[in-house]
């Protein structure tokens, strides 16, 4: 019995049914996947991996990669997808603190990669996104069955390293119960079914587009338009093929920027999704008054997928992330005391239920610091809960202000200078200062071919905030700094400025 392969990808076999539609135009089917994936499973097997061992994975988004994924689950492998644009330092660290056995890279850093890899004990291989490599070559030849071996739900089943911005990342250990039962009620929330085509152009080394895109096709038995990233103009040819398309707010936002998207364009899609960053409530505004669609926003993390989400059917309310989804328990603490904040008060979120990750790789300290006793995860993000229990994130726990004492969340901030005529988006921040420890500094996007006026969104914070949360200082930028998933990167912002008031 291995549970996760069992329910995603064994269920599958002898299905010539599309699973992936490529650029090329060529299909692959449900049954040529499984057996890619297979040849992959003899190669890990030849290699010398056994059950719970690590591979790292550090390649770009193809077909291939992803019978990867499916390759490690089939032999018990624990698979551990990497951003592609990690270097090689925080490719050693995450290949040393992991013990990975094998890594598999692109061909193209192969020769720097090596030295590195067999220094640490691992071996090498390669997968392009042609589907060119030693890998691939090795398994050309190789069966296309391979017996399944037997794992429980409680086995890891891949390693999700967190970003590290206050110290060294975190490996996120992820049990086939945990990518399971998150994968069993997305597909019942959001009302998949083997009918779907999904518009697929999220990266695969993060778990909006493996552990939930994926999966919950696999599960539903629907097909992806499998894009190698995106691209508003690919989006906008092949939305007329999909049912479906799950994306950050960047897709949203560039599509709009398109005359080409209309209620034409999308009158054969039944949903589009959102997450890995907030989405503005404008964005939400100007995509239904475009499309006639409500944009679906929902809320998860690396330690334990998604977690709310609003609803299918029902009201989808702009600027909040739903509701907790059904199996998770969500509670709004105050981060001194971990007591229960009054309703609509702000404390961080914490989480409890079968998608809540096992814990952090040998940082036991760690884990105990975050995963409290009683199962409940403290996100480190902070929010509210509404009368309807509709949860609205307001900012990370490390991103508070504390100016004089007093508490300011950021997003308090921008919804006012978003709000603003000119103003496209903003990020607000705290900077050393002399007198306050902290005081408030205000970042700007403005609208194409737009000049904000400083004194107007000056007046505008003073006519809807106390006067400790207004910006001392308002910068211009022509864009905010963001990582692969859109979220904005205040540690960069902070970083750049952390001298403004302090010299």
């Amino acid at each position: 019995m291995n549970p996760l392969y069992d329910r995603l990808f064994g269920r599958h076999a002898g299905r010539n049914t599309p699973f992936l539609h490529l650029p090329d135009g060529g299909t692959l089917t449900h049954a040529g996947f499984l057996a890619a994936a297979a040849r992959f499973a003899h190669v890990l097997d030849g290699a010398g991996l056994q059950p719970g061992d690590r591979l790292a994975a550090q390649v770009e988004k193809s077909p291939q990669a992803l019978a990867l994924y499916a390759a490690c689950v089939q032999a018990g492998v624990v698979f551990l997808p990497l951003n592609t644009a990690y270097t090689r330092d925080e490719l050693s660290y995450f290949i040393e603190n992991s013990g990975a056995k094998l890594v598999v890279a692109d061909p193209a850093k192969a020769a720097d990669t090596r030295p590195m890899v067999m220094g640490l004990g691992a071996r090498l291989m390669t997968l392009s996104a042609d589907g060119a490599g030693t890998l691939p070559e090795a398994a050309a030849d190789r069966p296309d069955t391979y017996p399944t071996v037997e794992r429980g739900e409680g086995d890891l089943a891949a390693f999700l390293y967190t970003s590290g911005t206050t110290g060294r990342s975190k490996g996120a250990m992820l049990t086939q119960a945990n990518l399971l039962s998150n994968a069993e009620v997305l597909v019942d929330h959001w009302r998949f079914s083997v009918e779907d085509v999904l518009l697929h152009a999220l990266p695969i080394f993060h778990t909006h587009g493996l552990f939930v895109a994926t999966n919950v096709m696999l599960l539903s038995g629907g097909a992806m338009i499998f894009l190698p990233r995106f691209d508003a103009g690919t989006l906008i040819a092949q939305l007329p093929r999909a049912t479906a398309l799950m994306g950050v707010p960047t897709f949203y936002t560039r599509l709009l920027d398109d005359p080409r998207f209309d209620r034409d364009l999308v009158q054969g899609m039944r949903l589009f999704i959102s997450g890995s960053a907030p989405l503005l409530a404008e964005t939400h505004v100007r995509f239904e008054e475009r499309t006639g669609h409500r944009i679906l926003e929902r809320y998860g993390m690396t330690e334990t997928n998604m977690n709310t989400s609003n609803p299918y059917e029902g009201e989808r309310r702009p600027g909040t992330v739903g509701l907790p989804l059904p199996g998770v328990t969500l509670k709004i603490t105050d981060p001194e005391t971990g007591d229960p904040v009054r309703q609509g008060d702000v404390g961080q979120i914490e989480v409890r239920g079968p998608n809540v990750f096992k814990g952090y790789w040998q940082m036991p300290e760690k884990t105990a610091a975050e995963l409290r006793s009683d199962g409940f995860f403290v996100t480190g993000d902070l929010g509210t809960m509404d009368p309807d229990g509709y949860i609205t994130i307001v900012g990370r726990n490390k991103d508070l202000i504390i100016s004089g004492g007093y508490n300011i969340y950021p997003k308090e901030v921008e919804l006012v200078l978003d709000d603003q005529p000119g103003v496209l988006e903003s990020a607000v921040i705290g900077v050393p200062h002399p007198d306050f420890g902290e005081t408030v500094l205000a970042v700007i996007v403005p609208e194409a071919g737009a000049t904000p006026d400083e004194a107007a969104l000056m007046r505008a914070c003073e006519a809807s905030l106390a006067k400790f949360k207004h910006p001392r200082r308002l910068v211009t930028l022509p864009e905010l700094p963001r990582n692969t998933m859109g979220k904005v990167q205040k540690a960069i912002l902070r970083q750049d400025y952390a001298r403004l008031f302090t010299g």
